[in-house]
């Protein structure tokens, strides 16, 4: 089957800002209430749309694993059957699509050993006179 070709044509999130800042804050817990608050084909097209985002892909695995692979495949295509098949292998994980969120870590040390600047080099300079 053919994916809707709406589902990639237009770039758009299928939800609003609001809510799809509250399912990328939301914890393991509070995210199953979040997404059964759409209907089942936006759910799949939300999927898809934070699949193709990077930071977006742990997202994309929680809500597709509420999709069926029917709906996935409909909006998605062979991508659509992809992402329902890594949905579901990630279940059997140790880890949550949520939990393995990648975190940052910053240096406590400086990048490099920066000389000192020697004020010095400017007094042994002559004056240019013309």
């Amino acid at each position: 089957m053919l994916p809707r070709s709406s589902a990639f044509d237009s770039d758009a999130c299928p939800v609003g800002d609001d809510l799809l800042g509250a399912l990328y804050r939301a914890d393991e817990n509070g995210l199953p209430a979040l997404v059964e608050s759409v209907s089942a084909d936006v759910r799949a097209m939300l999927a898809l749309f934070c699949y193709r985002r990077t930071h977006l892909h742990s997202l994309a695995l929680a809500i597709a694993s509420t999709c069926t692979e029917h709906d996935l495949l409909q909006f998605g295509g062979r991508v659509g059957t992809a992402l329902y098949a890594q949905s579901r292998s990630s279940r059997t994980g140790r880890s949550s699509p949520l939990s393995s969120k990648k975190t940052i870590s910053l240096s406590t040390k400086p990048l490099s050993a920066v000389a000192p600047l020697d004020d010095d080099l400017d007094d042994d300079l002559a004056p240019v006179t013309a």
